[in-house]
């Protein structure tokens, strides 16, 4: 088979499991598909703009070897769609974990835990200002999740434990199919703009990198979800 489809044959495997089970009756996820999205849409575009400029200051490059060389700009296709069928296997996940475990919602914990989160984010990402993934990476979360917790009122369908729950969750798959992208490598970082720190061939900050990307899907999705019932 010919290697400048591993990225985009990556993609359809991830994408196949939670697509088929959209349909399962309980979730009944599929129905829910006209919040899903304008959720998907609008950070992939806040995204795909940081990718190109990350891109373009070659804080990481993409393999031509496994890309089929279609370009939007200076990304390849791929790492385009990486972006609208990764937050929908996400949050795919996330609704399952909000259907199966409904009592998971409404604890001062969570809640904690991420401002907490965002405070150490904000401190580390300011403090190696000089890492430019890492420097972005960090603020951009502490930002997002100061936003969350500032405008309360407006994000109020946002439970920040189902968040987690279903992140801890998302991160199994999520490091599977980064670990490929990171090990073959479809995706080549440049580590003097990093922390330099692996999980196994992934970058430590990926970790947070995807946490703001299914954090701003799942937050606009259950604002939408939540404007609708009013």
């Amino acid at each position: 088979m010919n290697n400048n489809y591993t990225y985009f044959l990556i993609l359809c495997c991830s994408l196949i499991g939670p697509l088929a089970l959209s349909f399962d009756k309980k979730v009944g996820f599929y129905k829910k598909w006209k919040f899903l999205l304008p959720a998907i849409v609008l950070p992939a575009l806040f995204y795909i703009i940081w990718d190109i400029f990350f891109t373009a200051k070659n804080v990481w490059g993409f393999n031509e070897n496994y890309i089929t060389g279609i370009k939007i700009s200076n990304l390849p296709v791929e790492e385009v769609l990486f972006f609208f069928v990764v937050p929908y296997c996400c949050v795919f996940i996330y609704e399952c974990v909000r259907c199966y475990l409904p009592s998971l919602k409404n604890k001062l914990t969570a809640d904690t835990t991420l401002k907490v989160l965002a405070v150490v984010l904000l401190i580390a990402g300011i403090i190696f200002y000089k890492k430019k993934y890492t420097c972005y990476t960090f603020i951009f979360n502490a930002v997002f999740i100061a936003i969350i917790y500032w405008k309360k009122y407006y994000f109020k369908g946002f439970d920040a434990l189902s968040f987690l729950a279903a992140y801890a969750i998302i991160l199994i798959p999520f490091l599977i199919v980064n670990g490929f992208l990171t090990a073959i490598p479809v995706v080549v970082y440049n580590d003097a703009e990093n922390l330099g720190i692996r999980i196994y061939t992934i970058p430590f900050e990926d970790t947070f990198y995807g946490m703001l990307l299914i954090l701003m899907n799942i937050v606009i999705y259950e604002k939408l979800k939540s404007s609708r019932n009013i």
